[in-house]
Formats: C-alpha cells, structure tokens, sequence
C-alpha cells in the first residue's frame, strides 16, 4: 500500500503542477487575445455599435492607456491582498468587462466594458501570474513555467487575427467575448490548486505614489500611441502643433519628468520607512534591469513584426482574415516549441546564451522577410521568416521570466510582475508605433517620388499629389485605390501607373519599417550582457550572494 502511496505522490503532485499551468497560461492567453481580435474586425465593430473607426481605435488605445498605467499599482494590489485573491479578483472584473463588451449597444458601453473594466482586470492578473508562477514552481522549474505562459500570449497574438477572422465572417464579433466570460469562469474553478504565498501584512498602498505612476505611465504610452497620427518630432499637418513640435514629444517628456518624480518620492518613503508601490533599489539590480530592458526589445520587436505581416498579407496581397491568421499560425509552432522544449531538454542552458541566440534568431526572421518582399511574392514568403522568428520569441520566453524573478526574493515578486509588463507593454507601443511611423513615412516619399518620375503621370496631377499627401500616403489595398480614383474621373494608363507605383511603395515603406527593427534586433543581440550566464537555482540570487571580503579586515 505505501509503495502505491508513494509512487502516485509525484504524478499527483505533476497533475497539480500541470493544471496550475494550464490555469495561468489560460489566463495570460486571455489577456493577449482581445486586441488581435479587436484589430482584425475593427470596421464591423464599428459598424455594430454606431460609430467609425477613429472611435473604436480610440478604444483600442485607452485600453492600452488603462492596462500599461496600471500595471505598477496591480503589482502591489497583488501583495497587500495576496497573488492569488489578486488574481481571481481581476478575473472576475475582467469576465464583468468581457461580458459588458459582448453586449455593448454603443461606443460609450464598449468602452466601459472593454477599455475600462478589462484594462483595470489585466493590471491585476498580469503581475499576479507573474508572482503566481514564483509560488507554485521551483527555481529550476520556473524557467519551462514562465516559457510556457509567455507563449501563450505570443501564441494569442499570432492566433487573434484567425479567431477574430472566423467569428467575425462566420458569426459575430460578440461571440468572442462571450466565450472570453466562459474562460474566465473556467479559470476562476481552477484557483482552487494555485498555492498562495499570503499577503504582505505591513503592505499599503501608497495613493501618491499611485497616481503619480499612473499619470507618468500614462503620458508617456498615449504619446507613443499618438505618434503615428501626430508624428513623432515633427508634426504632421494634420497634427496639433505645441511650441512648434509634435505634442508627442511634450507628452513623453512630461511623462518622464512624472516618473521621476515617482522615484524621488517612492525613494522618501524608504527612507521614512513607509511602504511603496516600487521600491527604487530594484533599478538597482543589474540582472533585474538586464530582463527588462530584454523583455522590452523582444516586445518592441514582436509588436513591430505583428503590425507590419498581417499588413503585407491582408492589404498588399488581399488575403481575408481567416487566410491571414493561417498564414501567421507557424510561428506559433516553433514559438511553443522554442518555449517549451528548451528549458525541457537544455535545463541547464545559460539564459545569457539562449536570450543572444533568440535575438538572433528574431534577427534572421525579420531579415529574410525583409529580403523576400518584392513585386510578385506571394504569401509563402512569409512562411520562414516567421518560423525563424517564433523560434526567437521563444527562446526569449523560456529564459527572461525566470531572469527577472529570480534576482529578487520570492516576496517581491508581485512588483516585479508589475515593472515586467509595465516594460512589455511599453515595448509593445513602441514597435506598433515606430514601425507604423516609419513605414508611411518610407510609403509617402516613395510614392510621391514614384509618381514625379513617371511619364505616364501628368505632371499636374503629381503637383497636386504633393501637396494633399504630404502628410501621409495611406496604406490602402489596390482594389481602394483603384475604386478612389475611378471616382475622380481618373482612368487608363494614369491609374494603372498609380496603382503600381502605390503597390511597390507599400513594399519600400514595409521594408523601411523591417530594416529599422532589423536594427533594433540587433542591438538586442549585443544587449544582453547583465542576464545571467547560469540558470537560477545553480548559483546564490543576487540579493544571497557574500559582499567581498576585505583581505586587510582583522
């Protein structure tokens, strides 16, 4: 009898550990899934709830506003009432929103549902899955955990345009949501197995503190979210213009001040001994800035390679929704592969190693699409640099989760989980943004250039041209300029021109874009020297580590 006890005692224990897991995997591929989805069907939901697609965009960036200002202050929400209540309280906020959105008659109610209530319910879940997996996982286990539910929310991007595509052709966009409410309930009845560390007792939340953070957070994302509109230095003549730059700048500059004020005053607090949201002596920590400034290269890049592929698919090439999802979903293979397999069959890898190795692998991915883009591709040119690319994401996510974590104690955790998607989302606004930038930037002086040179293009109306696109060539499909142009009277030989000349500056601007990432990535290559060389768990955390001693001393 105690020989079965004992043998099934470890495949419990597996069991429990696997559904922990899947449970917080779940959770984090939830958190993901909204905005991929929401991209793909942005005219239909438009459409549904009686508004236009400036609104539902306007939506879209305050539920990054709301989500990335929140995240800090989640971080520590998380400590004073423990990860876990942390955790099935933002669920259950999240599944309100989630339902709230489903049934949305308008605007006003979609982002209540959407922007608000799932923004506050992501900034509670996401740090608290990150203190959850340092709970329930061993340091030599941690690795392979936090590898798994990162791709999970890789795997979420890469699948959101697919299911987003599906439901909103086939059924509705609501049904989304409404599964999202089934999800969360499923979740919610799968909390029972996650072992809590308990609540920090002498935790407060620091409402100064928390306003500054938010405030500071706040500025510097809806800034970056604004660039593409407003421009980044310069202002587009569209843009508002303050003190003759783009209010980007003004923005991101206030921003920053806010949050260094933040510091200033968090700092105080230590100093008094009073509890803080984040206490500045993390920054402190090489191997702690070492992750996240890796974790905020990886996003930047990832977000970048998501914005400019679904665009080369759905517009350059015209595929539908569905067609375009399946055509992203390989690098969703080698991604879970990449994550999961790693830590399994190289436990002891040096995260240093595999993060440079990710880099580069995101490197080659982002280089040959960029080499592959031509006049004449088709989809299948996509095929391997994403393969190369998921391969990269997750080598990232099998190391950087553990890297960030472990240069902490356990009980920190909660804050680290709050700087550590503070980071990804900031890096995820700026990859959305910069490529955005860069690639109608590269597409309106291609154009504009293309069309000067043409003979088969009046040159009154290339005159005309440079003065109403200055401001921005619009990344359109063939089909719409074909169509914008028939309307104004313009036929034969001139459009056609126009058409092909439009068709190869969209390649010129989705190159532009590739080429400033491939660079990115490989600044990412050479920036990974503060992560670890050894695994945690083979070597004393930072904060265990013996000071120096003095040879002199006694």
């Amino acid at each position: 009898m105690s020989t079965t006890t004992g043998a099934s005692a470890p495949a419990t224990a597996a069991a429990a550990s696997a559904g922990v897991l899947a449970t917080l995997a779940a959770a984090q591929f939830l958190m993901t899934l909204d905005s991929s989805v929401m991209n793909v069907s942005i005219a239909t939901v438009a459409a549904d709830v009686g508004t236009d697609v400036t609104g539902i965009q306007t939506a879209i960036t305050l539920y990054t506003l709301v989500m990335a200002s929140l995240m800090i202050t989640g971080g520590k929400v998380g400590s004073i009432l423990g990860r876990k209540r942390a955790f099935s309280i933002g669920c259950v906020i999240y599944g309100a929103g989630s339902l709230t959105t489903a049934l949305a008659p308008n605007l006003a109610v979609l982002m209540l549902g959407w922007s608000l209530l799932e923004g506050i319910g992501a900034a509670l879940i996401m740090p608290a899955i990150v203190a959850l997996v340092a709970t329930n996982f061993e340091r030599s286990e941690r690795p392979r955990a936090y590898g798994l539910v990162a791709a999970s929310g890789a795997v979420a991007v890469a699948a959101g345009p697919l299911i987003g595509g599906f439901m909103t052709t086939y059924a509705s966009w609501r049904w989304v949501f409404a599964g999202e409410v089934v999800i969360v309930i499923g979740i919610l009845a799968m909390t029972g197995r996650i072992a809590d560390a308990g609540r920090d007792e002498d935790a407060r939340l620091d409402l100064v503190g928390t306003g500054l953070s938010a405030l500071g957070l706040g500025l510097v994302v809806f800034g970056i979210l604004r660039a593409g509109a407003w421009g980044f230095v310069n202002p587009k003549p569209s843009a508002p213009v303050w003190f003759g730059l783009s209010p980007v700048v003004w923005l991101v500059l206030a921003g920053g001040l806010v949050l260094f004020g933040f510091l200033v005053w968090e700092r105080r607090r230590v100093q008094t001994g009073q509890s803080v949201l984040v206490d500045p002596a993390m920054l402190r920590n090489a191997q702690l800035r070492g992750g996240l400034s890796a974790f905020m290269l990886q996003f930047l890049l990832q977000a970048g390679l998501f914005f400019c592929v679904p665009l080369y698919l759905s517009v350059a090439l015209g595929l539908s929704a569905i067609e375009t999802g399946v055509r992203i979903l390989p690098l969703s293979v080698t991604l879970l592969l990449a994550a999961v397999g790693i830590p399994r069959v190289f436990p002891r890898a040096s995260p240093r190693l595999v993060s440079r190795l990710g880099f580069v692998a995101l490197l080659a991915g982002i280089v040959s699409l960029m080499a592959a883009l031509e006049l004449g591709a088709g989809p299948e040119v996509v095929t391997v640099p994403l393969l190369l690319a998921g391969l990269g994401i997750g080598a990232l996510a099998s190391q950087l989760g553990a890297v960030t974590v472990s240069s902490v104690p356990d009980e920190q955790s909660p804050e680290v989980g709050g700087l550590q998607n503070t980071f990804t989302n900031l890096g995820a606004s700026i990859g959305t943004a910069l490529a955005g930038a860069v690639l109608i930037s590269a597409l309106t002086s291609s154009f504009l250039a293309g069309i000067e040179d043409n003979p088969d293009i009046p040159q009154s109306l290339s005159s005309q041209a440079q003065v109403q696109l200055a401001g921005g060539v619009q990344f359109i499909p063939d089909s719409a300029l074909e169509s914008a142009l028939a309307d104004a009277g313009i036929t034969g030989d001139t459009a056609d021109a126009i058409v092909e000349e439009n068709s190869e500056s969209r390649l010129a601007g989705l190159r532009a874009a590739l080429a400033v990432l491939a660079v990115l990535a490989l600044v990412a290559v050479f920036s990974v020297g503060a992560v670890p060389s050894r695994q945690p768990g083979e070597a004393d955390p930072p904060w265990q580590r013996p000071e120096p001693v003095d040879a002199d001393a006694g």
